[in-house]
Parts: C-alpha cells; sequence; structure tokens
C-alpha cells in the first residue's frame, strides 16, 4: 500500500504538473506520456533549488488550466525556472516529470527502485486480496490501477535511477 500512496503522491504532482503550459505528466491514461530524457546531476540540483520559488507561483494557480492561465503567472514561472538554470518552464517541468517518474518507483523506506510495471501489478494483488477495502472503493482504485498499468512506460535511462536515489532525500525534503 505505501507504493500505492507514493504511484499517487506522484500523479497528484503530476496533475498539478498537467495544469500548467506545456506540462509532460507522470502516470494517467488520459495524460499523454513523458519525454524521457538522460537526467544529470545538474538538472536534480537545479530542480531542487527552484521547489521553494516555483511552489510559491504553483499555489497561485491551483485549478488553472493552460488556457485559464494569468499572463503574470506564466511570468512568474518563466522567471523562477529561468534564475534556477533552465531555459523556460517548459525544461523545468519535463525534468520535474523524468524525476517523479523515477521517484514513483523508490521505497522511501529501503530506497530500492521497482520498475513502474511490477510497482503497480504488485498494488494491484495487494488491493485484490485487501478484505478490508469496501467493494466501491476497491472497484475504483483497480480502475485507477489498471489504467496506470495501461500508461506506465520503463524508465529508459537507469543512470535516472541511479541518480534519482542518490538525491532522494534533498528531493523529498524539497517537494514537501
Amino acid at each position: 500500500m505505501q507504493q500505492m500512496l507514493r504511484v499517487m503522491i506522484a500523479a497528484a504532482l503530476a496533475m498539478v504538473l498537467g495544469h500548467v503550459p506545456t506540462a509532460a505528466t507522470a502516470q494517467s491514461a488520459v495524460q499523454p506520456t513523458v519525454k524521457q530524457i538522460q537526467l544529470t546531476e545538474k538538472h536534480i540540483q537545479s530542480f531542487i533549488e527552484a521547489q521553494k520559488d516555483l511552489a510559491a507561483v504553483l499555489e497561485k494557480i491551483q485549478g488553472a488550466t493552460a488556457d485559464q492561465m494569468p499572463p503574470q503567472l506564466q511570468a512568474e514561472l518563466e522567471t523562477a525556472a529561468k534564475k534556477h538554470g533552465f531555459k523556460d518552464f517548459g525544461e523545468y517541468d519535463l525534468i520535474a516529470a523524468n524525476i517523479t517518474m523515477v521517484m514513483a518507483g523508490i521505497d522511501p523506506k529501503t530506497k530500492t527502485f521497482t520498475d513502474p510495471i511490477t510497482a503497480i501489478k504488485s498494488e494491484i494483488a495487494e488491493v485484490t486480496a485487501d478484505k478490508a477495502i469496501p467493494e466501491a472503493d476497491k472497484k475504483q482504485m483497480l480502475e485507477e490501477l489498471n489504467e496506470a498499468l495501461k500508461a506506465v512506460e520503463p524508465i529508459q535511462f537507469p543512470s535516472n535511477i541511479e541518480l534519482v536515489k542518490k538525491y532522494y532525500d534533498k528531493i523529498d525534503a524539497a517537494l514537501t
């Protein structure tokens, strides 16, 4: 169940990012797949450093979509991203999505990575076997997990896993 919580947190982050123009998001059947890139230490460090500034702007835009985004808030996102070495907010967003994909597969206690397909299949088995979950909730959870399973892609760059694991605690702290 903890892995499902991690997947749900990653999906929630991806959904927040999905409300921003050019947002590349993690896992959902209705969301496009993320363009995977090879991350660098500089990407990770810049992402961590940018969190405080970008979180302040993202809080202001809850519920906004690309069509509704006030130009002032879009400009604030661009400025905050550039301040931390990104070409623009789109580049930040792409890097955030790639980090989120890996973070979703890392067990917070053991720091071991489980590929997303294996993790979701495991969660499906756990939810199916859990008699304490009400049937309506179980049905919804299983539908969401099966949709996520259809959309998930394996990590294309194994070096991303090692980099994110190296900075896991710093990334996690920056996101909370």
